[in-house]
């Protein structure tokens, strides 16, 4: 059974989001317009910040959603001694980020907000990954062969550094990923 009716809008320009939401076998197209500037506040506890995120996409899309359209949005963090981690800004600061990573556990969370205009659903889930030590010479290759510079914390789990170095994740991969379609897909059923 198809779980949604309504035509579905991916409001993210992530690769990952689409291949994802693209395995469920649901059309749907991407439009990634929209006001919201990404800002958080400064004494928001970590684990509100991606919901926050994906709420401001989802209400600062650039047009009214027709009655017939449910517009998908999210963000996912990485969160480790009670720090967010984004996206890095360069090659230094992603070196920083898979150091602090190194040989530790460390949460991620992803935020999705499902809309139609007349409801809004939103939903999060959290898992804790666990990388093996790494070496200055494997933070370098990652960083110069996988350019990680659009994933939280610097990293993808799904790149060779997820092969190389992650040694547990307590919970869904996907989730890991940016986007639980799991749950995106239980709430699409419901919605």
């Amino acid at each position: 059974m198809m779980p949604c009716s309504k035509k579905l809008i991916l409001g993210s320009n992530s690769p990952r989001r689409k291949e994802l939401l693209a395995g469920l076998d649901l059309p749907f197209t991407v439009d990634t317009g929209n006001t919201f500037t990404e800002s958080v506040p400064a004494l928001m506890p970590p684990h509100e910040v991606p919901m926050a995120m994906a709420r401001g996409k989802s209400h600062g899309f650039h047009r009214s959603l027709e009655k017939d359209e449910l517009l998908i949005t999210a963000d996912t963090v990485v969160i480790i001694d009670n720090r967010v981690l984004g996206k890095p800004h360069g090659r230094e600061e992603a070196a920083q980020m898979l150091r602090l990573l190194s040989g530790r556990t460390h949460d991620v969370v992803t935020a999705v907000v499902l809309r139609s205009p007349e409801r809004e659903l939103p939903l999060s889930d959290t898992a804790r990954v666990t990388f093996a030590p790494l070496e200055d010479c494997d933070i370098a290759y990652y960083i110069d062969h996988y350019r990680p510079f659009d994933k939280a914390g610097a990293y993808g789990v799904q790149e060779w550094i997820g092969l190389a170095a992650i040694s547990r994740i307590e919970g869904s991969f996907y989730t890991v990923m940016g986007f639980p379609v799991q749950r995106v897909y239980a709430a699409l059923r419901h919605f």
